[in-house]
């Protein structure tokens, strides 16, 4: 068994250039409340799920984004309504969230 059930990667790259990019739209407070969210629950530490920063994934044009492995499920997200549907649907459920899917 792996030492977490999933990893969480949330995109929280920052471009200097101007270019689109996942944390000039919010990515690493959303990362922060997924976290806090998360050890509120009881749904992280081992075994469990760990929420990660990354760098760029390369999907900025796609809005903020964050991925979910092992399930290679990718997700855009606005709001933390979306992050709460994603705890609540994909890591407590194994229910993939087929309306943020990217």
């Amino acid at each position: 068994m792996s030492y977490y059930e999933r990893h969480v990667f949330f995109c929280c790259n920052q471009r200097d250039d101007g270019e689109s990019c996942c944390n000039a739209l919010g990515a690493t407070g959303m990362r922060d409340y997924a976290k806090r969210r998360m050890k509120e629950l009881g749904l992280s530490g081992e075994g469990k799920v760990r929420i990660n920063v990354a760098g760029c994934l390369d999907r900025c044009e796609q809005g903020p984004c964050l991925v979910v492995y092992p399930d290679a499920v990718w997700y855009t997200y606005v709001d933390k309504s979306d992050i709460d549907e994603i705890i609540d649907e994909h890591l407590k459920h194994g229910r993939t969230v087929e309306r943020l899917r990217i």
